[in-house]
């Protein structure tokens, strides 16, 4: 056992994080989508709002380890390791910008509603199309991430893998948002 292999097993640990607080996001917030009550948003929202520290505890482990084995013995110039760190540097503030604080609102509208069934606002803040897009772009993004890490491709190859990772991540966002709101109007419409 060398310090590479325990540093390497915590980087593996980081990602296993954060793909546990992306997971509990979608879990989280697709419940929150079919939600029909108050009382449910309100327990879901609060449960999506626990897994914070999770997201800063992996985002860490995950830069300083990365940051470890690139100085120690793959070097900042691997066009794999540059991608995967520029990635994962854009990565983070897109839950800052556009997950935590939609999340933050739908939680907010539920703590300040009666128990009962949805009202029209907390309905549409629990549909936001931008919120669905931000986590499959987050998610798409990360498995892209790993992609570079256990395939580690030239600079041009990484450049493609994550900008096909964006591309799918926002195609994914906009057509199950788009199925959602139609299949949303159809109901309202019988």
């Amino acid at each position: 056992m060398t310090i590479y292999t325990i540093v390497l097993f915590l980087h593996v640990i980081g990602a296993i994080g954060y793909f546990l607080g992306i997971g509990t996001w979608l879990i989280g917030f697709i419940a929150i989508r079919q939600a029909q009550r108050v009382e449910q948003v309100r327990t879901l929202a609060h449960l999506t709002g626990q897994i914070g520290p999770v997201f800063g505890i992996s985002v860490l482990l995950i830069l300083l380890t990365g940051l470890y084995m690139a100085i120690t013995t793959w070097g900042f110039l691997t066009g794999w390791i540059l991608v995967a760190l520029i990635s994962l540097i854009l990565i983070a503030p897109l839950g800052t910008a556009f997950i935590e604080p939609r999340r933050r609102a739908i939680d907010y509208l539920a703590q300040q509603t009666p128990d009962g069934p949805l009202p029209k606002s907390l309905e549409q803040s629990t549909h936001d199309p931008i919120l669905l897009a931000a986590l499959q772009t987050v998610t798409t993004l990360l498995l892209g991430v790993v992609f570079l890490m256990t395939n580690k491709p030239s600079l041009i190859g990484s450049i493609i893998v994550m900008a096909l990772a964006l591309v799918l991540g926002l195609a994914s966002g906009v057509l199950v948002s788009r199925a959602r709101r139609t299949s949303g109007q159809g109901i309202v419409a019988q």
